[in-house]
């Protein structure tokens, strides 16, 4: 990886091992990073006998070249899937990236040249309210989940004044350079990708859609609605949840995008809960409707079902698992390429390090281990090798 320092002084190796051990080790902020390459194993690892202050990092994170960084992302992700780590994430043979876009930080004082901005209203301690200008970032996310681990293949800052469905354009766009057409198969999004120039243009790109329907002015939603109530609905039982699925093809969305199909799904399941001591299971229901370009065409609809369901992993495990585990929320660096440079080692060091744990660590896999303490074990074999060793042996 390169930078763009014209004398550096601290070779650029030792700054990104830094900074991505502090990502793997799920290190909070640039000063502990800098407490951290105090440790003689740490310096021994990163091959810089020195200490590396918060600030050098800060310095480089603005001056990495973001292409290198996306560039080591693609190559482990490409080989993941060259040694079928990816098959069991496949539905019906095909692989299905999620897109959606999650919200970083925000600040009512911080700002940069890529903030976006929204207006908010306020109590002062007087009790009056006021409107204030929020700076916030957000991201999209392309993400690939399985039963036994997930990945994030890349993600894009949403520009200011730019919508979510622009920002993700852009992602498509560099990720089908990058990956190649036939690294995955097709997309599921949430509602607000349900558009005409973003279907056509995915289309274009070569991959189909499953689309969530939610707008109940939309023709097709109404049309749709219609039509089931003639058929008689396909029942399955898939994960404890009981589900009735109806099916309508060849529908008008747009004169550009083609026939959809829609796919509606109702669904219960029971939930226990605790009221006043006792067990309570009561039925809960949920209704669903997913709109299919025609490149999904072959798909079943149990298959479709399952690939508008995949989205959920995005926030469940992918926004989850970054914020509560690995600080996404905080901002270590408040400037644009830091920002991302930052974004791309923690998603590096979350998706080698998810690798490692779940196809390499038994005890892991035995349920003798947790993520946590397979990090702890790391951290105490920067400065005692052995202590690794029970990480993948019994």
């Amino acid at each position: 990886m390169r930078d763009q320092r014209p004398y550096p002084e601290i070779p650029t190796p030792a700054i990104t091992f830094s900074l991505f051990l502090g990502a793997v080790l799920r290190l909070p902020s640039r000063l502990q990073i800098q407490a951290e390459t105090l440790r003689r194993g740490w310096q021994h690892l990163v091959g810089w006998p020195q200490p590396i202050s918060d600030d050098s990092l800060g310095y480089v994170l603005e001056r990495y070249r973001l292409e290198d960084l996306r560039e080591v992302l693609v190559r482990t992700n490409r080989r993941l899937k060259e040694n079928k780590q990816l098959e069991s994430a496949k539905i019906g043979g095909l692989l299905v990236v999620a897109l959606d876009a999650n919200e970083q930080f925000n600040s009512r004082h911080r700002c940069c040249a890529q903030c976006c901005q929204r207006r908010i209203q306020i109590v002062d301690e007087a009790g009056n309210k006021r409107e204030l200008i929020q700076y916030y970032h957000r991201q999209v996310y392309a993400h690939i989940s399985g039963p036994q681990f997930s990945v994030i293949l890349d993600l894009e800052p949403i520009a200011p004044g730019q919508d979510e469905a622009a920002a993700a354009l852009r992602l498509l766009g560099r990720m089908r350079r990058m990956y190649g057409l036939r690294f995955f198969d097709a997309l599921t999004v949430d509602a607000w990708y349900t558009q005409g120039p973003f279907l056509r243009a995915v289309q274009k790109l070569g991959w189909g859609v499953v689309t969530v329907l939610k707008q109940e002015r939309l023709e097709i939603y109404q049309e749709a609605s219609a039509l089931i109530k003639s058929q008689v609905p396909t029942r399955f039982e898939k994960e404890r949840r009981k589900v009735q699925l109806w099916e309508v093809n060849h529908l008008s969305f747009s004169e550009t995008v083609g026939p959809i199909r829609v796919v509606v799904a109702e669904e219960s399941w029971p939930q226990a809960h605790r009221i006043g001591g006792q067990r309570v299971v009561e039925e809960k229901k949920s209704y669903w409707r997913w709109g299919t370009t025609q490149e999904l065409s072959s798909c079943s609809g149990e298959q479709i079902w399952e690939m508008g369901h995949r989205r959920w992993a995005v926030e469940n495990h992918v926004f989850n698992e970054l914020t509560q585990y690995y600080h996404l929320e905080h901002c270590p660096h408040h400037e644009p390429v830091a920002i991302v440079a930052w974004l791309l080692i923690l998603v590096l060091g979350m998706n080698l390090f998810e690798i490692f744990a779940r196809v390499h660590g038994k005890l892991l896999r035995l349920g003798k281990a947790t993520l946590q303490e397979i990090t702890k074990q790391l951290d105490r074999g920067i400065e005692r090798w052995e202590q690794l060793e029970p990480l993948w042996s019994g």
